[in-house]
């Protein structure tokens, strides 16, 4: 699933994660880091830094802007 994450985030730019404790955070390259090494995603929210564990990702969408 990182992977994934990964290179949906990059193609997108931005990504909505749902994890299995219910909790979603909207992810951004500009505020999202992915550490190879540990597989864990760091997304730095301003006041709070959140450290997700791609394995516990339940699903992934991105927001659609209707024209």
């Amino acid at each position: 699933m990182y992977d994934k994450i990964k290179s949906a985030l990059e193609k997108a730019g931005e990504l909505m994660i749902k994890v299995s404790d219910g909790q979603t955070f909207e992810l951004h390259l500009h505020n999202t880091k992915f550490h190879n090494d540990s597989r864990l995603i760091e997304l730095d929210a301003g006041s709070e830094t959140y450290w997700i564990n791609a394995e516990e990702v339940v699903y992934m969408w991105i927001h659609r802007v209707k024209e």
